[in-house]
């Protein structure tokens, strides 16, 4: 009888995971291949709480996972027009509910201020555990964001 429970229990748990969907938007006037730079900002990277300074460096990690090169926000004035011309300006989003955890990655043209792209993970463990939810959402945004720019 508790196999048989342990059974059923496993595959709800696995349509719920199934039912989560991660994508990726792209504007349809955008041109992908001319980005070259990315930049994380207003995000307060250094005034979040300690605990939450691993999902941060997750998320910069998904972005360093594609061909774009970060560029600090301090930095941007450094960088040439042509350069500037060729970067994408990044905010990211996670939003924790009850049924899955959900961690958004949006792109802007840094000249225009238009937003290029859009790159969303979702996943969960039907509340069983928040941080394990968070760290499936940047690894499926991660692969989103691979995707969307690849090397």
């Amino acid at each position: 009888m508790n196999r048989v429970i342990i059974t059923f229990l496993f595959f709800i748990g696995i349509a719920v995971s199934s039912c989560t969907t991660s994508k990726s938007v792209v504007s349809q006037n955008a041109d992908l291949s001319k980005y070259e730079y990315a930049s994380i900002i207003n995000n307060d990277t250094y005034h979040i709480p300690a605990q939450l300074m691993e999902y941060e460096i997750q998320l910069f990690d998904a972005v360093e996972g594609s061909r774009l090169t970060l560029v600090s926000d301090m930095r941007i004035n450094e960088l040439t027009a042509t350069q500037q011309s060729k970067l994408l300006m990044v905010k990211y989003g996670v939003d924790i509910l009850e049924e899955e955890s959900i961690v958004t990655v949006n792109f802007i043209d840094f000249l225009t201020g238009r937003p290029i792209a859009s790159c969303r993970g979702a996943y969960t463990t039907l509340g069983l555990s928040v941080s394990a939810d968070i760290r499936g959402a940047i690894k499926r945004v991660a692969k989103q964001i691979e995707a969307t720019f690849p090397k």
